[in-house]
């Protein structure tokens, strides 16, 4: 999971906030991508919104929605967000936003880079930052 961003509401500047995040950590700078790729969503506003939309052709993007009522198109995402639901979000009483963002970002931090991963012939991520 390359970018993430925790919010009390789903407005399209949450997802903003994420996709740069995204993008940062995986060019290290935000402006157009070198390479154009595929960014996939469900058809929900925050990812269908004018803004969003906009910010994602700015970086050179190209954007899909999965087929409407197919969540079967987005069964890699679903599962990650189900993994920190269970291993995380379900296992911890938050005391703030501050406090889930710290647990959460620990959390990610051991899914990318320590946990063993099947996909990965139960090896951890070889790549390494934080």
């Amino acid at each position: 999971m390359l970018g993430w961003h925790l919010s009390r509401s789903g407005r399209s500047k949450t997802a903003e906030s994420a996709l740069e995040q995204a993008l940062i950590a995986r060019f290290g700078t935000l402006g157009r991508v070198p390479e154009p790729f595929l960014l996939r969503s469900d058809n929900g506003l925050v990812f269908t919104s004018r803004s969003f939309t906009a910010l994602v052709r700015s970086y050179g993007l190209r954007q899909e929605f999965i087929t409407l009522h197919s969540p079967e198109q987005k069964a890699l995402v679903e599962r990650v967000i189900r993994t920190l639901k269970e291993q995380c979000a379900h296992r911890h009483r938050f005391e703030s936003l501050q406090h889930a963002n710290r647990l959460i970002d620990d959390w990610i931090h051991f899914y990318n880079y320590r946990r063993p991963h099947q996909a990965l012939h139960m090896r951890t991520s070889l790549r390494h930052s934080h």
